[in-house]
């Protein structure tokens, strides 16, 4: 059993996340010494957000079956590693349709679980608390943190390592790509790129987010889109995927921007490195890291694995050792 690799280790447990783009799946334990050990983490494409720009916003029939049945598959997938508590939770794309308390209760119908809807501050706070458990970035201090999924767009300041602003903004890749995107089948056009622009500029600039750590402040961006970038620089100069580049100039980014988004759907699909289910999103999602680097006056991002499941396994392991102590 994984556990017993570390017999003073807690017990594990599992969270599964519905995103907007896919439900993810991490099984984690908390190691002597504090730190949070990975034993397991899975992703199942599954665009549950399709039709999140409606108005009002609507899960579509399709998606929740099909999400249905991927939290299923995790929940199964993660009983292999006798998790303490299972938890599943969704963010924006659940929170906000209208329909999403039907999806929630087919989910508990099929497996007997529960889903924690988080709001957009408890999301980006437990973003901003799985980032800390990330050994890399303990030499941090004062940065910003961006994570873009297909519904929303957080946003977090941090000084001294704490959380001094959290905000969840209606930028997500699919929302967008479906408001601002004439045909995602066609490349990705100059009224497309403007409309993307201006929607990131006049969101950001409407927000209670401000850029307040000046022009040097280190800045980390999470999430599929920057992974999916990463994958691509490396693979587009021979680098294996483990050996992709952890931090990005806007430099890189753009040039990257400017390969795929001349591309026509079917093209992109077949970019090496480039998940086919988000070669559609991805160049309004470019579209919007840049227009936030500029807006923010960034010049590289740094990335890191670590995530909103990483907030709540850290939020979740002291409550269950807790439990054992007792």
């Amino acid at each position: 059993m994984p556990a017993a690799d570390h017999p003073s280790a807690t017990l594990p447990v599992a969270v599964i996340d519905i995103g907007s783009n896919s439900i993810k799946v991490l099984v984690a334990q908390r190691k002597p010494g504090g730190r949070i050990r990975s034993l397991d983490s899975h992703a199942l494409d599954v665009r549950i957000s399709a039709g999140i720009s409606l108005k009002p916003p609507r899960l579509g029939e399709d998606g929740m079956r099909s999400g249905v049945a991927a939290v299923q598959a995790l929940i199964d997938r993660s009983r292999e590693f006798n998790p303490a508590a299972i938890h599943v939770v969704a963010t924006s794309a659940v929170r906000d349709a209208v329909n999403g308390a039907d999806f929630r209760s087919r989910i508990k119908s099929a497996t007997g679980i529960d889903v924690r809807v988080l709001s957009g501050e408890e999301e980006a706070n437990l973003i901003g608390r799985g980032l800390l458990t990330d050994p890399a970035v303990g030499s941090f201090k004062d940065f910003y943190l961006f994570d873009l999924g297909g519904g929303s767009l957080e946003c977090l300041s941090f000084r001294a390592r704490k959380v001094t602003q959290a905000v969840s903004l209606p930028l997500g890749c699919v929302r967008l790509t479906e408001i601002c995107v004439a045909d995602p089948g066609l490349s990705f056009s100059s009224s497309d790129h403007a409309a993307v622009v201006s929607r990131v500029k006049s969101t950001l600039l409407a927000s209670t987010f401000t850029f307040d750590l000046g022009p040097d402040a280190d800045a980390l961006f999470i999430g599929g889109t920057i992974t999916a970038t990463r994958f691509l620089i490396a693979s587009a100069t021979g680098i294996p995927p483990e050996a992709a580049p952890t931090s990005l100039t806007v430099a890189a980014i753009e040039e990257v921007f400017r390969r795929i988004a001349p591309m026509p759907l079917e093209e992109r699909k077949r970019v090496p490195a480039l998940p086919a289910a988000r070669a559609d999103v991805l160049p309004t999602a470019l579209a919007t890291v840049l227009t936030l680097a500029e807006v923010g006056r960034i010049g590289k991002f740094h990335t890191s694995s670590h995530n909103l499941r990483w907030g709540i396994v850290d939020e979740t392991l002291p409550i269950i050792q807790a439990q054992r102590v007792v």
